[in-house]
């Protein structure tokens, strides 16, 4: 890959023709059109929401150097390959997209400024690396570098790696922030629309986890309809089976559960009722585990975390169990102390036991002193086993 280093290029020629989409949250063009600002490989716009925007004019204002830049040529453009956020943190302050705090605490925009920072800021001449070379060492480089101190995330390095038509339209349907149904998919899905985080579950959901895979054989797609289809089958079915919304349930493997469980039928009115029981359920630590707990049919109770005895209250048991079974000369084993065999009335140590639950939990035993009892390890885990 050639590259040129250029030490020319201003503010002010870089600001030429810009233009700013609040709607997409975009830096589109700079130079007078010649240079893409944000290439379909680029990540959205962020500084904003991280509230580094302010930094860049400041540094510019303090004559400090805000880093190389680095352009790449395409065709009888430039495309931004590092540099963007910097770049359109500049773009949207001489735009008068936002204000800046000055030192004696009145904010400013570009255009109240004093003339000498104004013309300081224009007037900043940039250190640009032009790069010229093949698509795949653009985009290993691309893969390499650290914007600013905010890396990219996974899947903004898939976004530059499998960039054209798919990942195109794939970002203007999951990655757009003014999308009225972004309230909907966030009560299912965490994460930052803008970080491609959303999509990055989608992404997940529509191929089983193999997103590299996906995202490479569709890569010349011109839509995504699968992709967006498989979207809203998940979140539709979601929706249809637990007829709330819980905190909860925001950030949950809905890809994996609606694979697992969409085949199977279920009553909406009795599965929420079951939900709000076991959200007032007191021995219940997980609550995100309730959701699977009851789409699996009830059947993994570590699922939900249930709360076990604390070591006073087993202490307590053991020792009240033991005095009544040396006072009847059995083992303080319960499931011992019935059998014929030679641990018939052996007294356990406190270290050799486990609490149990005499009325499983599953069953509406509480956990609590009255339904507690001490097994031999060996008891319990076959208990547990049954």
């Amino acid at each position: 890959m050639n590259t040129e280093l250029r030490t020319d290029i201003t503010v002010e020629e870089i600001c030429k023709g810009f233009q700013y989409s609040e709607l997409e949250g975009k830096g589109l063009f700079g130079m007078g059109g010649r240079l893409v600002i944000q290439p379909e490989y680029q990540r959205n716009y962020i500084y904003a929401e991280a509230k580094r925007e302010a930094g860049v004019i400041d540094s510019l204002l303090k004559g400090y150097p805000i880093g190389l830049l680095y352009f790449v040529k395409a065709g009888d453009r430039l495309e931004v390959l590092d540099g963007q956020q910097r770049i359109t943190s500049i773009g949207r302050f001489v735009t008068e997209k936002f204000a800046i705090r000055e030192p004696d605490g009145h904010e400013r925009n570009f255009s109240s400024l004093a003339a000498d920072k104004r013309a300081k800021i224009l007037g900043t001449k940039l250190t640009v690396y032009v790069c010229e070379g093949a698509e795949s060492e653009i985009k290993e480089w691309f893969r390499t570098i650290n914007i600013a101190g905010i890396p990219l995330n996974e899947q903004e390095l898939r976004n530059a790696i499998y960039s054209g038509p798919f990942v195109t339209a794939a970002k203007a349907e999951f990655s757009n922030s003014s999308k009225p149904i972004l309230q909907k998919w966030k009560a299912y899905v965490k994460g930052n629309e803008k970080r491609q985080e959303i999509l990055a579950e989608a992404l997940r959901w529509v191929s089983g986890g193999d997103v590299d895979r996906y995202m490479a054989e569709h890569r010349s797609d011109p839509g995504i309809a699968e992709l967006k289809a498989h979207f809203d089958t998940v979140i539709d079915w979601a929706g249809t089976v637990f007829q709330g919304v819980e905190d909860e349930m925001r950030g949950l493997d809905w890809g994996r559960l609606w694979r697992t469980h969409h085949a199977n039928a279920y009553d909406p009115d009795a599965v929420w009722s079951r939900v709000r029981t076991l959200y007032a359920d007191e021995f219940v630590k997980n609550r995100k585990g309730i959701f699977e707990f009851v789409l699996g049919g009830e059947k993994d109770t570590r699922l939900l975390d249930v709360r076990v005895f604390d070591p006073k209250e087993t202490k307590a048991v053991y020792a009240k169990q033991t005095a009544a079974a040396e006072k009847k000369g059995v083992s303080n084993c319960p499931l011992c102390a019935v059998g014929h065999e030679a641990n018939a009335k052996r007294i356990w140590k406190f270290s050799e036991m486990d609490a149990d639950h005499v009325t499983a939990w599953s069953k509406g035993g509480t956990t609590d002193t009255s339904n507690c009892q001490m097994l031999c390890k060996s008891h319990n885990r076959a208990k547990g086993n049954r």
